[in-house]
């Protein structure tokens, strides 16, 4: 054992004995304190290849999304991996662009951390172009949807309903019942301009055809809807700040064009709403389509 005393006294010891150090030792100190001189010709020169370098990708990277976006998705019919593959794989092309471009004397200064920033550069400024040149109002390459699924008007033969994973539970105490069956349609330019296809289905058969065609002519659907007043089942949306009602759930945007329909004696067990929704979009026709189920259950 080890006494405090006898541990102090050795650590004063051992300080006592630091190696002193050698004139080697202090003139590489003094090196390593001493600045690098200042070159402005050598410091402008290396900015002037820079900014060729930055003005350069950004060019390249406007001219690969104009063409993506004006030649080759014209001759598409809908969106592929090629679409962002492609422009990836233009990355590794970048060096000999400087190179050809570039005077020696300015593409010599180049090194990995460079190009590095310039791919970097490329991909952020082909991806915010893209952005803007794939969307409105310069193009319109997201199909129409349904704004929030399906929902009925409140039903004094309802006991209980619940929507989840795209089906929609209705539990009743009577073996069949009516319905105003409810939904929104949803587009980024003009939802009334879409085709909607909707048919209601039970045990294979065909039983009803809500929609075949635009949107914006089905009147007494809209006008169903409207009726209905919001005395929707599964109730209004709320901001999520504000906390303020925004509307029906199935359209809770004023751009939202709410459908509704009625459909009479509905017996229990499954059906299913099938739906499909498209527009001639820039520059291809876009197309959405989904099946719903609605699971009529009886209950004691």
């Amino acid at each position: 054992m080890v006494d405090v005393d006898s541990a102090m006294r050795a650590s004063a010891y051992g300080g006592g004995k630091r190696r002193k150090k050698s004139d080697e030792d202090k003139q590489k100190e003094k090196d390593d304190r001493v600045m690098e001189p200042f070159d402005p010709a050598a410091t402008a020169k290396k900015e002037t290849a820079e900014a060729y370098s930055m003005w350069i990708v950004i060019i390249f990277g406007l001219s690969v999304c104009l063409f993506m976006r004006y030649v080759f998705m014209d001759t598409l019919t809908g969106p592929t991996r090629v679409l962002w593959l492609l422009p990836m794989l233009l990355i590794s092309v970048i060096p000999s662009i400087h190179k050809i471009l570039i005077p020696s004397e300015y593409y010599e200064l180049f090194t990995m951390g460079n190009w590095f920033r310039a791919s970097f550069l490329y991909f952020f400024s082909f991806l915010a172009l893209s952005f803007i040149l794939a969307n409105p109002p310069l193009a319109d390459i997201a199909a129409p949807t349904l704004s929030g699924g399906l929902d009925i008007e409140t039903n004094e033969a309802v006991v209980d309903t619940r929507w989840s994973g795209g089906t929609y539970y209705i539990e009743t105490n009577q073996d069949t019942i009516d319905i105003v069956l409810g939904m929104g349609v949803r587009d980024n330019v003009d939802a009334e301009t879409a085709m909607m296809a909707a048919t209601i289905w039970y045990r294979g058969d065909m039983i009803a055809t809500l929609s075949a065609g635009p949107v914006g002519e089905l009147d007494e659907a809209q006008q169903r809807f409207d009726e209905v007043d919001g005395n929707w089942t599964r109730g209004n949306s709320k901001g999520l700040l504000t906390k303020d009602e925004l509307g029906p759930k199935i359209a809770s945007r004023a751009d939202d064009i709410g459908l509704a329909w009625e459909i009479s004696d509905m017996q229990l067990g499954d059906y299913e709403v099938r739906i499909s929704l498209s527009e001639e979009g820039d520059p291809w026709e876009n197309t959405w389509e989904a099946v719903y189920t609605i699971n009529v259950v009886r209950v004691a």
